[in-house]
């Protein structure tokens, strides 16, 4: 396929190394398996619409490292997730909402303009510029779903994977109250399970001491696979250890000021706009799906999930 030839001319050789050692993909098995994902698509009596390029369809399959049954549950799931609870997350996320263009211009959440020495993208975020009283949960999700949106369309980022990079200063108790502990433990096990992202590296810096039992709570909804790659820093200079400080925004020891790198993420979000807004038009029947899975197929909590329910609902906000 000459798409595909293309697409292979377009990446450098260690990338579809990468591709090679860490997912299994090469141009024979990526062939096989966009052209078996088509056909099951086909076949699927649960999917209405659904894309069906390669840029779409291999985003699962690198993230389930070319296991078709992976990946074709993998999909179902995220369409299903789309529709479920598609307000809050999927729909109406244009960075032209005049909302979501004002968090963006705080640097709630943005990626850097340089990739890291492996090739990947930094995802910065800073909940403490978040105000509940201002803005609501639905905003906070759309905020992320147009960035993860935007990135996954970039085959780059798929092979490479992401490096997340939060600045947890200023947080405060207020914010923990946006979400239920049952809407944090479905949101947090769907960005891990669903969407189809490779989170390589994980860093916190700025962590109030207040909020430990919190921080606790996050991760032990997490793997322990994706556990293993959080690292938690006392100060931003600790981090520059992990993280290229030159690729950090100028407040955060590196050379480019925030305000010019969310500028240059914001012409990057306005080129894949169009794309992002003409995925909502994909759906599922929903009469199909067990509640269970309509629900995120979030077992019951843990005691210790009961005991963090406690601990929220026990929350005094000023």
């Amino acid at each position: 396929m000459l798409m595909l030839f293309e697409m292979e001319q377009n990446f450098s050789v260690t990338t579809m190394e990468i591709a090679k050692e860490e997912l299994r993909e090469d141009e024979a098995t990526r062939k096989n398996a966009l052209n078996q994902m088509r056909l099951w698509l086909k076949k699927n009596n649960k999917i209405i619409h659904s894309r069906s390029d390669d840029s779409f369809l291999l985003r699962f399959l690198r993230a389930k490292k070319f296991s078709l049954p992976l990946a074709q549950e993998a999909l179902e799931r995220y369409l299903l997730l789309r529709q479920t609870f598609g307000r809050k997350l999927f729909y109406d996320i244009d960075i032209m909402c005049p909302r979501l263009e004002k968090l963006l211009t705080l640097g709630y959440i943005f990626v850097v303009p340089k990739r890291d020495k492996n090739g990947r993208r930094i995802i910065i975020t800073r909940p403490g510029v978040f105000n509940p009283s201002k803005w609501t949960n639905a905003d906070m999700c759309r905020m992320h779903g147009v960035t993860y949106e935007t990135l996954m369309e970039d085959q780059e980022n798929q092979i490479r994977g992401f490096v997340h990079y939060t600045d947890a200063a200023g947080m405060c108790l207020q914010q923990l109250t946006l979400f239920t502990p049952r809407e944090a433990v479905r949101i947090v096990k769907n960005g891990e399970r669903t969407l189809p992202m490779r989170h390589k590296e994980i860093y916190g810096i700025n962590v109030p001491s207040s909020l430990k039992f919190a921080l606790d709570f996050g991760l032990s909804l997490i793997s322990e696979k994706i556990r293993s790659r959080v690292k938690i820093f006392s100060s931003i200079e600790e981090s520059h250890t992990y993280v290229d400080k030159s690729l950090l925004p100028k407040e955060y020891g590196g050379e480019m000021e925030m305000s010019t790198m969310i500028d240059l993420w914001k012409q990057e979000m306005l080129e894949k706009r169009e794309q992002i807004l003409k995925n909502e038009k994909m759906s599922v029947r929903d009469d199909m799906f067990s509640e269970s899975a309509k629900q995120g197929r979030v077992s019951a909590l843990t005691n210790s999930h009961q005991h963090m329910v406690g601990s929220f609902r026990q929350l005094t906000v000023d």
